[in-house]
């Protein structure tokens, strides 16, 4: 059986069986549990969907290993009206997904969003805004103050960009890495679409999502807490240049929305 090394996320190390199968290990303990979720969820929640995802299944037990089918194309790089169209109408199908059911699969409560999201922003407060220069705090404290209030009643992929969008030749293949669904806010997944990305292609995706002003708002703001997530991922691991490059991310967000 051949193994080669794999494009490795944040949260779990990734291996390519025989070209055709992913296998997913967790980084550290607590990956474990979102794993064993998304073998749970997905074979429910797949088939409601207009795209291929990552339908995975635990393999061995000690260490936690899961696979599944590899989805096929390359992580997407020039998102033209077709590709918007389609991913559109991809979220639109999962965000529309039965929250009740998904919970029946494993998916935690809207309670337990709440609670780890305020764990998230009491921690942004308290390590990341301590590190902005004092002219922005007013401007930082006010994302994370909205954040707080945002929804948790919709199935959301929770952490989608461009390379967890597969395209192959030229269209939509499938979307990757479900690590972080979670039931939560709809336009946490609008965020990069339309933000993001280029102006058609956002255009595309509202138009086929049926994109609402406060969606757009909200989408807005989850955009602005992007880099948030790099600065403390980087102060995890020690990273001085990734703690930069997050600042550096998350003051040109803030400058692009309220300067």
């Amino acid at each position: 059986m051949g193994c080669v090394g794999f494009s490795d996320g944040w949260d779990c190390f990734a291996t390519l069986i025989d070209g055709a199968w992913v296998d997913r290990r967790p980084r550290r303990p607590e990956v474990a549990g979102q794993l064993r979720r998304e073998t749970q969820l997905m074979p429910w929640l797949a088939p409601l969907l207009p795209l291929q995802v990552p339908i995975p299944r635990v393999v061995s037990e000690t260490p936690l290993i899961v696979r599944h089918a590899l989805v096929p194309g390359t992580s997407i790089e020039s998102a033209g009206t077709g590709h918007g169209l389609a991913l559109g109408g991809f979220l639109r199908a999962l965000h529309d997904s039965p929250a009740a059911e998904a919970m029946r699969h494993g998916l935690p409560s809207a309670a337990e969003t709440r609670r780890t999201r305020a764990v998230m922003i009491d921690r942004f407060r308290t390590e990341v805004v301590p590190l902005i220069p004092a002219a922005h705090h007013d401007s930082a404290l006010a994302v994370l103050d909205a954040v707080v209030e945002f929804p948790a009643d919709r199935v959301v992929h929770g952490d989608l960009g461009p390379e967890h969008v597969l395209v192959d030749e030229n269209h939509i293949a499938g979307v990757i890495d479900f690590g972080d669904v979670h039931l939560g806010d709809a336009a946490n997944d609008l965020a990069w679409p339309l933000f993001g990305a280029p102006a058609a292609f956002g255009d595309a995706v509202a138009t086929a999502y049926g994109l609402t002003d406060d969606l757009r708002r909200r989408a807005s703001v989850w955009h602005q807490l992007g880099p948030w997530h790099e600065v403390t991922y980087g102060l995890d691991r020690g990273d001085d240049d990734m703690v930069h490059s997050g600042l550096t991310g998350l003051l040109d967000r803030l400058d692009l929305f309220h300067g």
